[in-house]
This record gives structure tokens, C-alpha cells and sequence, in this order.
């Protein structure tokens, strides 16, 4: 029943028509997987005492808040470090770091459970977006609600008057359809004619749109640049005449399409991340040329955006292309390459995390990418991995949402035809002291390869040739710059553009590995391809068979 209807019904009914939902939950519906860190006070951040690897999730595992809940959307952000998941009742909950108060529970607390957000409960929540230390939601009727840390005005309040909100408060913006998240700016789309897309927030990079950055020296007698935050949601100029459908964000940078098809991106331009064979920042959106004539995007594509990579599917085939920095090694794509690996696949959803992908195809889940807490979902024995890999564990599984966070993953799949493999996954109910417990207790498996000599000769082997090894290779975990500390990336790589005055590139060690393949529908593919044209990683032999899978 829509919410708010329960609040007018007599108890009786209310509890039949709670009791009917629940058992129409677990008849079908869909349900919210997690896997990551659960450590959110940590994540990114450098801490003493050997707990930041530890406290992790690292295979699919349901919330025991949402067991048996029907989840529609998750949202998260490739510069956040917490999550919110919308109900088909028009529900938010919200969950992880609260520092600036952006889950919307009118405090400051830190949650490691999804939480409903009761200053909502009143509203059809529909779409959300999350930032760095804000998020922004959207109900049904066209209005939008913000909370979290308005330094720059990313509330789209209209003022950066108190610079954190701990409760939802009304944005600026009138007959909105959704709302997406940069790290400090955020992006409406609107169903006003002439004002499809509007951004508000910080414009240091472009990546509001509007044609500047803001830039101005603090004060006369210093050399200190500032930008002038913008709190007032503005449509983007450039493109009143378009009718903008899709939008995604970046740490700086985004990514939209039009009702036409055409793609144009905006805002940070490093590693090209912007799709335009160049590193230059773009103020406002520009065309990307390779989406149009017969490569344009139907409207069933989807598009992605990273911390430094954007991703698109197109051409009416569900091919999937990728560009900008896909790793933390090896060079960037500067402008739009087909993955080989996920040619013929049925792509319907994507999400895009700090340097790693998770995409819902056909009846699999597939990721890559660097993995330091589990985010990737493949079990304890494998971390990180350069190629589109299947999660074995959610085979068979039909994916319907995704969402990516900093060391974190969300995974919604539906409970139609699963059998009893939901009953099987691990439940976490916020007892981070179990998941410590659990790691100290070494498998019986483990402790019996330890009292075999001949298991002990030939780990001292590998533990030998790998200290020849490159060091991203083993286990792929990137070294978290300072300036990146506080919680993901900042997005800041090589520019040659106004905008990019105070970029500094990543290190990119020059190791290559060998080896291609790419995942066969119906099978478990542990080395795949990498999605970038031209590179490659640790992997098979080279006479390894290469095959698009079969429909």
C-alpha cells in the first residue's frame, strides 16, 4: 500500500494489508545484496592498528534490516562512503559515514544498518542521488529534498547559509524527475520545457556546465584561487534546446544523453575521462562525436560514471563502452572502446565506484576493478581483477540495480525464480565483532594445508616469485593519495586545461601482463579480456581460445 495510507486505516486493516505486503515480498519482489566494508568510519582513510582491511563483507550478503523488503533503486557515489536504497513503497533508507549529517536522520550518527528516513516517511521517494557528504532525493509529485554539507551550495537550497543540514530541507527546483550526485555538485533533470537539466554546487572543474569555473583569487594580496560555490539550481544554457533524458556523475565530471541519443560530457577533463581524445577540462557540455548517425543511444542504454572513467552502452546492440582511467596501472582510453568481453551480453544495468565496475547482465552479475574491501564480491579468495569476471556466487541471478561507493557494492536482484539461493547467502545484522571473530578463526581447510611440508615448500616458492612481481599486479590495491584521504578520489589526474591547474597525475607503473579471454555466458570466466583496448593482465597463456558468448 503507498505510504501514508496506513496512518489513515483502522488498526485491523493496516496490519492485513502489512501482512499481505510482506507475503507478496516473499513470494517475489526484489532484495538488496551488499557487499564491502562495513567499517564506514575507516573507509579511505588511513588509520593505525591493522583494522583497515578488516570488517569486510566480501561476498554478497543480504541486510538484515532489508530481508524480505521490496528494494527498486540503490544509489551510491564514486566519492561516497554511504548508501541509500528506495522501497517499491516510496521508502528511503539510508545507511554509513553521517559526519555532515547525509543520511537525513537529523543527526550525526554513524549507521551501519539501512535505516528508514522518518522525516520522509510522508513522500513517494522515486529517485536518489548521492555525493561525498550529501544526498538528494526525489518524490513522485516532483519536488526534491537535499541533506548533508552545503559548502558549495550543492543543496540546491538557494543559500550556504548553515553549511550542513541534518534533515531533509526543499530544494530549489520544481517539477523534478531525478537527481544525480557529483562529489560537491549535484544534477536535476526537470520536466520543464527549456530547463531539462539543472546543476548546482561547486564549479571548480566546469562540471556545473554553465560555461566558468567561478575562479577568483581570495583576496587581493594572495595568490590563493577560490571558486564561487553556486547554491541557486541552474538550467544548463547550452542545452535548453534539448530535451535531457539521462545523466550521470563523476567525482568532477558528467555524463548526459539526450532524447535524440547524443551523449555529451562536461566538467573535469584528466585521464580523458570526457571522451574527447584530449585532457582538457570542458566548461560547458560538448558533443562526444563517436554516439551519433547509427552509434546513437536507444532508450534502453544506460551510462555510468566513475571517479575517473565514464561508460556507456549503445548502437541498439547492448555493446558497452568505456573511457578514461579503468585502473590504478597501465595507460587511460581517451576516448570511447568497445569491451570486447561483454560483446552479444544483455546489459540493463551499471554502476562505476572509485576504480571499480559492477554490471547487471542477462541472469549474471560481472566486475572488475580494484577490490580493498570486498567491493568486487568474489569470496575470500580473490581481491582485485583487471578483467570482467562473473560473481559465481550470483549466477543465475537476475540483476535489476546496482550502485558502487567507495569500498562498496549494492546489488538488487530478483527473488523470482532463485529457488533457495537467497537462503544461502551470509545475513550481516551490524555485529562488526562477529566479522573480526570470523576472520581470526582459520578454516579447518587452511589448517590442514599449513601442517603439510609439501604445501609449505611450494608457498615459499610463490611467495618468492612474487616478491619479483609487480605490486599492483598481486592483489591490485591502489595507495590512497593524501589529497584523496578524507574518502575516495578526488577525480584530479593529468590536464591540460584551465581546470586542471592543480591536477597531479596518479603513478602508473609501466608493468604489462599477458593473456586475453572474456567470460562465456553460462560459465565462470576467471581472466577475461580487460575493457580497454590496447592493455592488458596477468592472466592465461596466449594460444588461450577468444570467443564472443553465444546467444
Amino acid at each position: 500500500f503507498p505510504v501514508g495510507i496506513a496512518a489513515r486505516m483502522p488498526a485491523s486493516a493496516a496490519a492485513a494489508a502489512a501482512e499481505g505486503e510482506e507475503k507478496a515480498a516473499e513470494a517475489g519482489g526484489r532484495e538488496l545484496l551488499y557487499c564491502g566494508t562495513v567499517r564506514f568510519d575507516i573507509m579511505g582513510r588511513t588509520v593505525k592498528g591493522g583494522v583497515q582491511g578488516r570488517g569486510n563483507l566480501v561476498s554478497p550478503t543480504r541486510l538484515r534490516p532489508l530481508v524480505g523488503v521490496d528494494i527498486r533503486f540503490v544509489a551510491s557515489g564514486c566519492a561516497a562512503c554511504h548508501c541509500v536504497a528506495l522501497s517499491s513503497d516510496g521508502r528511503c533508507f539510508s545507511w554509513g559515514r553521517n559526519e555532515k549529517g547525509q543520511l537525513g536522520h537529523g543527526d550525526t550518527l554513524l549507521r551501519n544498518l539501512p535505516t528508514v528516513v522518518s522525516k520522509l516517511s510522508k513522500y513517494n521517494i522515486i529517485a536518489a542521488g548521492v555525493g561525498r557528504n550529501h544526498t538528494v532525493v526525489v518524490t513522485d509529485d516532483g519536488r526534491s529534498f537535499a541533506f548533508g554539507d552545503n559548502r558549495h551550495g550543492q543543496l540546491g537550497m538557494g543559500s550556504l547559509r548553515s553549511g550542513t543540514r541534518v534533515s531533509p530541507v526543499p530544494c530549489l527546483v520544481t517539477k523534478a524527475t531525478n537527481a544525480v550526485c557529483g562529489a560537491d555538485f549535484t544534477v536535476w533533470l526537470s520536466s520543464v520545457e527549456g530547463s531539462s537539466i539543472l546543476t548546482a554546487g561547486l564549479p571548480q572543474y566546469g562540471q556545473l556546465g554553465h560555461g566558468s569555473d567561478n575562479e577568483y583569487n581570495a583576496n587581493a594580496s594572495s595568490v590563493r584561487l577560490t571558486y564561487d560555490p553556486q547554491p541557486h539550481p541552474r538550467a544548463i544554457a547550452a542545452l535548453s534546446g534539448k530535451t535531457v533524458v539521462k545523466v550521470a556523475c563523476g567525482t568532477n565530471h558528467t555524463v548526459a544523453v539526450d532524447s535524440s541519443g547524443f551523449v555529451y560530457t562536461w566538467g573535469f577533463g584528466g585521464y580523458g575521462r570526457l571522451g574527447h581524445n584530449e585532457q582538457k577540462d570542458e566548461w560547458q557540455p560538448r558533443l562526444v562525436e563517436i554516439f551519433q548517425k547509427n552509434n546513437m543511444l536507444s532508450p534502453s542504454d544506460i551510462i555510468s560514471a566513475g571517479s575517473a572513467s565514464s561508460a556507456c552502452t549503445a548502437g541498439g546492440r547492448g555493446q558497452l563502452y568505456v573511457w578514461g582511467k579503468l585502473k590504478n596501472w597501465g595507460d587511460e582510453c581517451m576516448y570511447p572502446k568497445p569491451v570486447r568481453d561483454l560483446s552479444g551480453w544483455n546489459i540493463r544495468c551499471m554502476a562505476s565506484g572509485d576504480m571499480h565496475h559492477i554490471v547487471g547482465a542477462e541472469d549474471s552479475c560481472i566486475s572488475w576493478g580494484l577490490s580493498e574491501y570486498g567491493e568486487l564480491g568474489y569470496g575470500p579468495t580473490q581481491k582485485s581483477s583487471v578483467n570482467p569476471k562473473k560473481v559465481d556466487i550470483l549466477e543465475g541471478m537476475h540483476v535489476t540495480s546496482v550502485g558502487c561507493g567507495v569500498g562498496m557494492s549494492l546489488i538488487v536482484v530478483d527473488r523470482a525464480n532463485v529457488g533457495d539461493k537467497l537462503d544461502q547467502l551470509d545475513n550481516f545484522d551490524g555485529d562488526i565483532d562477529a566479522l573480526f571473530q570470523a576472520e581470526e578463526t582459520p578454516e579447518p581447510e587452511q589448517v590442514t594445508k599449513a601442517a603439510s611440508p609439501t604445501t609449505n615448500s611450494r608457498s615459499n616458492k610463490r611467495k618468492k616469485a612474487s616478491e619479483h612481481a609487480e605490486p599492483e599486479a598481486e592483489d591490485g590495491i591502489r595507495q590512497v593519495p593524501k589529497e584523496e584521504a578524507e574518502c575516495g578520489s578526488h577525480g584530479r589526474g593529468r590536464g591540460r586545461g584551465r581546470g586542471a591547474k592543480t591536477a597531479t597525475p596518479e603513478p602508473m607503473p609501466s608493468g604489462r601482463g599477458r593473456g586475453r579471454g572474456r567470460p562465456k555466458k553460462g560459465t565462470s570466466s576467471p581472466g577475461a579480456a580487460t575493457p580497454e583496448a590496447g592493455s592488458s593482465g596477468r592472466g592465461g597463456k596466449k594460444s588461450g581460445k577468444r570467443g564472443r558468448p553465444r546467444k
